[in-house]
């Protein structure tokens, strides 16, 4: 049954959003639109101040540039407070549980959003509290970035049909988030990585499964020119993610023939878009003649980090 706008809208409110795979089609597709209605009113200046008078906690225990500046400037603009809480702020480093911290929470704030490494930590934060709980980033998986990208995909493109996406590295929580995107988008989605960087090997299960439904092509290699071929959009990431520092020479030698360069580049469509999450190494993951050329939106997926994440606290908890 297909659901009004008003239907969705009304059940998206006061539900966590923890990763892309709990979201319908249409749920994701709302979101998009009201990422892009809410820019649109950024841009004309018009006011949209939908969290008027309420308040979001920010938990980070993994530092982050554009997580943190993206959620309080959102937050702003949607007429809320946001409150930033260090994980040296919080009772949780000093052995009080998870689900103390987030009930105890829930009586102060209306919504949390948490940045920190084990999704156990997130899904039992959102189990515990009583407030809708937004993950910014765990080690599996990075939904608002993943929306974010779908949102500038999308502005792109104007559709999700015959979209091609590549993604060339490590099978990382960045991935994981795309590839759920994708299965549930009906976009076609080709993984290269280097033998034993892998996606999650549940996750890629899961994401084959919904793309059977919606007519996604999920494919996962290790040759990244098969994997390029014919895409429209063109992914990376670090080889090492925050955390993995102590891995970075092995890194280097697993994914010395994953760099995106201007070869391999050529296996893609000629007007490809290059897409990258950021924070980026030059001349590791990608070279600076591709990063920087007239093929990267890297920028336009950065600033839609805000206005993907003020749709999502304007959607649950206003």
């Amino acid at each position: 049954m297909v659901r009004s706008k008003e239907e969705i809208a009304q059940s998206m409110k006061g539900r966590d959003f923890l990763m892309l795979v709990d979201f319908a089609q249409e749920e994701i597709m709302y979101l998009i639109e009201l990422a892009i209605d809410l820019k649109q009113k950024q841009k004309a200046g018009i006011e949209h101040k939908v969290l008027q008078g309420k308040t979001v906690g920010l938990i980070f225990e993994k530092s982050s540039t554009r997580t943190r500046v993206s959620f309080e400037v959102g937050i702003y603009q949607l007429g809320g407070q946001g409150l930033f809480l260090s994980g040296n702020d919080l009772q949780i480093g000093r052995g009080e549980t998870i689900l103390d911290t987030a009930q105890t929470l829930s009586r102060y704030l209306d919504g949390i959003m948490i940045r920190t490494f084990e999704h156990r930590k997130v899904v039992e934060l959102a189990r515990g509290a009583t407030i809708p709980v937004i993950n910014g980033l765990t080690d599996l998986s990075h939904p608002c970035q993943a929306l974010a990208d779908f949102q500038t995909i999308y502005e792109q493109t104007g559709t999700f049909e015959n979209v091609k996406l590549a993604y060339i590295g490590d099978g990382n929580n960045m991935v994981h988030s795309l590839m759920m995107g994708a299965a549930k988008l009906g976009v076609h989605m080709s993984i290269a990585t280097p033998v034993g960087y892998e996606p999650d090997a549940d996750i890629i299960a899961q994401t084959m499964a919904i793309a059977e439904d919606t007519g996604a092509k999920i494919v996962v290699c290790h040759d990244p020119k098969e994997a390029m071929e014919g895409a429209d959009f063109v992914y990376t990431d670090v080889w090492a993610s925050m955390g993995q520092e102590q891995e970075q020479k092995e890194r280097e030698l697993a994914f010395a023939d994953y760099q995106i360069d201007d070869n391999l580049v050529q296996f893609a469509k000629p007007e490809f878009k290059f897409m990258h999450c950021l924070p980026a190494h030059r001349g590791e993951e990608v070279t600076e003649s591709v990063i920087d050329g007239e093929h990267s939106i890297i920028f336009d997926q950065a600033e839609n980090r805000l206005h993907a994440q003020k749709a999502i606290m304007a959607a649950i908890m206003s």
